[in-house]
C-alpha cells in the first residue's frame, strides 16, 4: 500500500510540474521581448528540448537576423529541426545558414550538415532515391570546395554509402524487368549497371542475366526475328564466357547457349 501510494504522489508531481512547464513556455511564447525568448530558446535548446527551442527560433528569426546574434539563431534552428529528425528542413536552414553567413567559421559544418540532412533523409535502396541523389551531389560539392575539412573522411564514406544503395536499387530494379519478363528492358538495364558500376560484386550475375534475357527474348519473338536474336544471344554468351571463364553460372548458360546454337542451325537453313 505504501509503495502503490508512493507511485500515486510521484505522478501527481510529474503532472504538476508539466502543467507549470508549460505554463511558463506559453507565457515566454506570448512575450514581445525577443531577448526574453532568444534566452529561453538557447536553454531549452542547451537541454535538449529541442521542439520548444525551434518555436522560439522561428518566432525570433526574422527580428535577430540583422543581429548579432542571428548567426547563433539560424544555426541552432537548422540543428534543432535536424535533432527532431525533419532532415529536409533541417537541410533547408543549413542552406540559408551558408548562404547568409558565408564568412562565418561555422559556414563549412553547415554546409557539410546540409549534406549529411539529406543523408539521413534518404530510404531504404527499395525506394525513391531522390534523397540519396541530392545528398551526393551536396557531399561532393562540399568536398570540392573543402578538400581538407575535418569531415571529409566522414563525408567519403556518406558518398560511399549512397553509392552502394544506388548500386542495389539499380541492381534490384535491372531483375525486376527480368522476372517480370520484360526482357527488352531488362537488357537495357543489365548493360546500363554494367557501365555505371563496372567494379560492382554483381556483374557476373548481370553478364548471365543479359544472356539469358536476350535467349529468352528470342524464344518469345516472331519467327521473323528470331535468328538474329539467337545470334545477339549466342554473342552476349560468349562475351559472359570470356569474362567469368570459371562463373557459377556457366553450366546453366552453357545449357542455354547449346539450345541457342541449334536454333540459329535450323533458321539459317530456312
Amino acid at each position: 500500500m505504501l509503495k502503490k501510494g508512493y507511485f500515486h504522489y510521484f505522478f501527481i508531481a510529474i503532472f504538476i510540474f508539466s502543467l507549470a512547464s508549460c505554463s511558463k513556455f506559453r507565457k515566454i511564447e506570448k512575450s514581445q521581448d525577443w531577448q526574453v525568448k532568444y534566452d529561453a530558446a538557447i536553454n531549452y535548446y542547451e537541454n535538449k528540448d529541442y521542439y520548444r527551442s525551434s518555436i522560439l527560433f522561428e518566432q525570433i528569426l526574422p527580428i535577430v537576423r540583422g543581429l548579432p546574434e542571428g548567426e547563433k539563431v539560424q544555426l541552432y534552428y537548422a540543428y534543432a529541426h535536424y535533432y527532431q529528425e525533419f532532415y529536409l528542413l533541417a537541410a533547408h536552414h543549413f542552406k540559408v545558414f551558408y548562404e547568409t553567413y558565408g564568412r562565418s567559421e561555422f559556414a563549412q559544418e553547415a554546409r557539410y550538415m546540409q549534406a549529411y540532412s539529406l543523408y539521413a533523409n534518404s530510404p531504404a535502396y527499395n525506394l525513391d532515391q531522390t534523397s540519396s541523389i541530392e545528398a551526393v551531389i551536396a557531399m561532393q560539392n562540399f568536398m570540392n570546395k573543402y578538400p581538407n575539412s575535418k569531415f571529409r573522411e566522414d563525408a567519403a564514406k556518406v558518398i560511399n554509402d549512397i553509392q552502394v544503395k544506388l548500386e542495389e536499387k539499380a541492381y534490384a530494379n535491372a531483375k525486376q524487368y527480368y522476372k517480370l519478363e520484360y526482357f527488352k528492358a531488362s537488357i537495357v538495364a543489365f548493360e546500363s549497371f554494367a557501365n555505371d558500376y563496372p567494379d560492382s560484386e554483381y556483374n557476373e550475375e548481370i553478364a548471365f542475366l543479359k544472356f539469358m534475357a536476350q535467349f529468352r527474348l528470342a524464344e518469345k519473338s516472331v519467327s521473323s526475328k528470331q535468328l538474329e536474336r539467337y545470334r545477339v544471344a549466342n554473342q552476349f554468351y560468349l562475351q559472359f564466357l570470356d569474362d567469368y571463364p570459371n562463373s557459377e553460372y556457366l553450366k546453366e548458360a552453357d545449357k542455354r547457349y547449346g539450345s541457342s546454337l541449334e536454333k540459329v542451325n535450323q533458321l539459317a537453313k530456312k
